[in-house]
């Protein structure tokens, strides 16, 4: 199995597409701590983790909260005596609407769930990464990470944060052999959707529209991501680091044999267009004309 003997961490780790990744890293034999601030739907996929012959282990806690992070990393190190994979994956809409009339505890809490949580996940797991010069980091972002999201000012701009802090610390953990890159999952059918939809006007009509035809179509499956998730943790990766990558669009199953000629180039980044920039990466381009 590709992740035979590897040990991980997910957050959000009991439904949609955090479920799915902790599902998908124990089918390749890799032993799973799965933490959320919901324990019953951790500990359902810890017992699914379990069944698959791998051991699964399932505490509530909050990836804003420093005192509990330490706590799920600390747990983790004392069950399986090492990290070799962190995906920060827990997340929520957060308010939805012109900035203008956003509820500002519920803005904040939003950038701390995704920006902050990510950070403070990193900053938990990295000594012991550092030690063993090896480690694997999965971000999850999208949803407006590259392109404006109107009415979702709080999601997309902590997305956005998410993946500058992917490129940065990628940045500074090439010396340790720690690849770190970020996931766009997709429109993956998942509460938030449901929660779109509730918010009617507010989200404005594309929002709308593009939530009801993932309701009626089923969106996209959750299994994209997490086929993603253990290609960038198994060692057919190595060395691939500090991009975002969409698991529905971009074609990362043919990269393998590519990974240093990708890793050198500035695609699948983050970038303002213009001659400066566009001019070193259509000479490193490494797709043709």
């Amino acid at each position: 199995m590709k992740l035979s003997d590897r040990a991980a961490i997910v957050t959000g780790g009991g439904r949609g597409i955090g479920l799915a990744i902790a599902l998908a890293l124990a089918r390749e034999g890799a032993d799973v701590l799965v933490f959320s601030r919901t324990l019953s739907e951790v500990e359902a996929t810890a017992a699914e983790i379990q069944s698959l012959g791998r051991r699964g282990i399932a505490l509530r806690a909050s990836v804003f909260n420093p005192d509990d992070v330490s706590l799920v990393v600390n747990r983790a190190m004392d069950e399986f005596g090492k990290i070799d994979i962190l995906v920060n994956n827990a997340g929520i809409q957060g308010p939805i609407g012109l900035l203008l009339d956003n509820d500002i505890d519920a803005w904040i809490e939003t950038a701390y769930t995704f920006l902050v949580g990510t950070f403070l996940c990193c900053k938990a797991v990295l000594p012991y990464m550092i030690e063993r010069r090896q480690g694997k980091i999965m971000n999850l972002s999208g949803g407006g990470a590259a392109t404006p999201r109107p009415r979702f000012s709080a999601y997309a701009a902590s997305k956005a944060g998410v993946v500058r802090l992917t490129e940065t610390l990628a940045e500074e953990l090439r010396q340790f052999n720690i690849q770190v890159n970020a996931i766009a999952p997709g429109t993956v059918n998942t509460r938030m959707q449901d929660h779109i939809l509730a918010a009617g006007k507010a989200a404005g009509a594309q929002a709308l529209s593009e939530a009801k035809h993932c309701k009626e179509t089923g969106g996209v499956p959750p299994e994209k991501a997490a086929a993603l998730a253990v290609f960038l943790a198994a060692e057919a990766s190595n060395g691939f680091t500090g991009k975002l990558i969409s698991a529905v669009y971009d074609p990362w199953t043919e990269w393998t044999s590519r990974v240093d000629e990708l890793s050198a180039c500035p695609s699948y980044t983050l970038r303002r267009i213009d001659p400066f920039t566009l001019r070193p990466l259509k000479d490193k381009w490494p797709f043709g004309s």
